[in-house]
């Protein structure tokens, strides 16, 4: 287990061959990681498989996905799917819950997403928890005395969120906030404020909810070669998350430009990405770089960082570099209090 006081995870993308999930789970866990999560996007591979094969392959390390999408999967298979990892991992899993994004290319059209989201957890939670208390929310009920046939627990919940609401409702029921996209030390005070809206009235503080910030990840020992592929790996990222960061100012056109690019296939919109609009949404350069990155989140008072795919040129091996030269120079620094 690594040494740095602020857990550090890893995020991988579901779309990967047979036995890969595995692989590179065994690989963070010999190398120190915290967790491995993965992400449910949309059209890729379902989550709760890669989590089954790397729950069978590790011992130590927190899996889960970040996040399930309630709008697309219903909270009874959430917690189900949940439970079922939580069992054939003994104990390690968490249940990450999140509105998600590119939904109206299947039909989805999320209304009011919030009070969506406070039901999905109230029903998860009451289903995980195994008591048969039922929940009676507007979206989703669950039957008192209705229960999983296999025994169950409460588990940890995520909340995948970057707006004002949704961190609220973070403060009020989540154990993690989690701003996916997202590698900007400045958002950690705005989330906190935020998550002071919820938590106050439900007789919780601010810092009972960690706040975790994962986004793309790229490391090579050529810087260039580093933020040149990242630069191609967050575009998609960054038009659906860049307005959304009240930090952040962007270049007059950027989102315009960039948006056209990717709707005419250009591989490349990524480059029309500044330098210091590239680090406020991903991890991306030498060893040294991201660690000097990553350092600067820790000392704004993030609680976890996670790392996202692709993790390097090779994936395996952006990995492996991040878990031998960039872990080792993270520094715990005091909490918040």
């Amino acid at each position: 287990m690594s040494d740095v006081g602020v857990p550090v995870s890893l995020g991988l993308q579901t779309d990967k061959r047979r036995g890969a999930y595995a692989e590179l789970a065994v690989l963070a866990e010999d190398l120190g990681f915290a967790g491995v999560s993965v992400f449910s996007d949309l059209l890729y591979q379902p989550a709760i498989g890669a989590l089954l094969e790397m729950a069978a392959a590790t011992d130590r390390i927190r899996l889960g996905c970040a996040c399930w999408n309630p709008f697309t999967l219903h909270p009874y298979e959430i917690a189900s799917q949940a439970a079922l990892l939580d069992v054939h991992s003994d104990g390690r899993a968490y249940v990450g819950l999140a509105r998600g994004s590119w939904l109206g290319g299947i039909g989805v059209q999320p209304t009011r997403p919030v009070p969506h989201l406070r039901d999905a957890v109230g029903f998860v939670s009451a289903l995980l928890e195994g008591s048969g208390r039922g929940y009676d929310g507007r979206h989703f009920r669950l039957e008192p005395g209705v229960r999983l046939v296999d025994e169950t627990r409460a588990l940890p919940i995520l909340i995948g969120s970057w707006g004002p609401r949704g961190a609220a409702l973070a403060g009020a029921v989540a154990d993690e906030i989690k701003i996916g996209g997202c590698a900007n030390p400045d958002m950690i005070a705005v989330t906190r404020d935020r998550l002071q809206v919820g938590a106050g009235p439900a007789g919780r503080s601010r810092h009972d909810v960690g706040i975790v910030l994962g986004a793309v990840t790229v490391v090579d020992r050529d810087r260039r070669t580093a933020r040149t592929l990242a630069r191609r790996e967050v575009a998609m990222y960054l038009d659906v998350v860049a307005e959304l960061d009240p930090t952040v100012e962007l270049p007059d056109g950027l989102l315009d430009s960039l948006r056209e690019r990717l709707r005419d296939g250009d591989a490349d919109a990524g480059r029309l990405i500044p330098d210091d609009i590239l680090d406020r949404f991903a991890f991306s350069g030498d060893p040294d770089d991201i660690a000097a990155h990553a350092q600067r989140l820790i000392d704004a008072g993030v609680d976890r960082i996670e790392f996202g795919t692709p993790h390097g040129v090779d994936e395996a091996e952006g990995i492996a570099l991040l878990g031998r030269e960039v872990l080792p120079l993270l520094r715990s620094e005091s909490r918040p209090i």
